[in-house]
């Protein structure tokens, strides 16, 4: 069957105007175009929270830069306020200065006048008078610095007697300085054990202001676990000029320690017939005890023990390492 072209154009002709397609290929397009327009709502959300975040982190960078820019102004500021309140104190001290400058000058020139207006004769009382004062004054300040004798009587340190006696002497001394008084100075010199000079009992006296810390390091280094002489002398030899004093401040226990600490140093290294011994063992009752080395054996060694001496069994014999020098508690 012929059909002419243009009845194929006739607007009478029913041809579709948009592709058609089957109804399963339908579906499959609505949810491919579904899924294309969730892609790019994703797309999209995802630009806008980037951008979000990119501008939050720029914003804080910036505000980070910017308060650590506010810190250094204000650690700038504060450098510049200390440097001012410095030259505002050197200022104020040149002022102070300045104005008692001033009042030395006015002083002077009053001085000054005083001697040209007033006659030569009056002067030799006028000095008088003023050296009688200057000496009252240091007399004066002299006693101020003085201890009260009395108050030491009645109620004397109660816990150092020889601190007690320094103060005596040097209230003494003080005395003896602002009066004068020879009797005064020889008291003080029995006092302080020193030649009556006021430049000998001042040397005493500052031996035995060092007394209190002497007693103090001595005993913190006797309380130390397995003190050696050699650990005591460091301390001891610092003090060497006022053991005397500090010997007495000892309790007894202390003074038979560092007896013990001495005869320890003189003692040989090996112990030998007549070395003073304990046992080594410190959970042995003779490691408190005391014994004598009376034979060698070689490879033994035999001890009387002091306390065995009512005994029927008076020594025992023992490997060196068994043993060790004795040493009082």
């Amino acid at each position: 069957m012929l059909i002419n072209n243009r009845d194929l154009d006739a607007a009478s002709v029913p041809f579709p105007k948009e592709q058609t397609y089957p109804p399963e290929y339908t579906e499959a397009i609505a949810q491919i175009k579904e899924q294309h327009q969730q892609e790019l709502e994703r797309l999209s959300q995802e630009l806008r929270i980037s951008l979000q975040t990119e501008a939050s982190t720029r914003a804080e960078d910036q505000a980070k830069e910017q308060i650590q820019s506010l810190q250094n102004l204000y650690k700038q500021q504060k450098e510049q306020n200390i440097q001012l309140q410095q030259r505002l104190d050197e200022m104020e001290s040149l002022r102070q200065l300045e104005a008692e400058n001033q009042q030395l000058k006015q002083r002077i020139q009053v001085l000054e006048n005083a001697v040209q207006e007033r006659p030569q004769e009056q002067w030799g009382n006028t000095m008088t008078q003023q050296a009688s004062k200057v000496l009252n004054k240091q007399v004066k300040l002299a006693l101020e610095k003085t201890i009260d004798l009395r108050s030491l009587a009645v109620e004397p340190p109660k816990e150092n007697a020889q601190e007690c006696l320094r103060l005596m002497g040097m209230a003494l001394k003080n005395l003896a300085s602002a009066m004068n008084n020879t009797q005064a100075l020889e008291a003080a010199a029995i006092i302080l054990r020193s030649e009556a000079t006021p430049q000998a009992i001042a040397y005493r006296a500052e031996q035995l202001s060092m007394l209190p810390q002497a007693v103090s390091d001595i005993r913190a280094a006797l309380a130390k676990p397995g003190c050696s002489w050699e650990e005591f002398w460091n301390v001891a030899q610092e003090y060497e000029v006022i053991k005397q004093d500090y010997w007495v401040e000892l309790t007894s226990e202390e003074t038979k320690l560092i007896t013990a600490l001495e005869i320890a140093s003189s003692q040989p290294d090996t112990i030998g017939v007549g070395s003073i011994v304990a046992h080594a063992d410190p959970y042995r009752t003779l490691y408190v005890e005391r014994g004598e080395m009376i034979q060698d054996l070689g490879e033994e060694l035999v001890v009387a023990w002091d306390h065995w001496q009512n005994e029927s069994k008076k020594t025992d014999r023992y490997f060196p390492e068994e043993l060790r020098f004795w040493q009082p508690f």
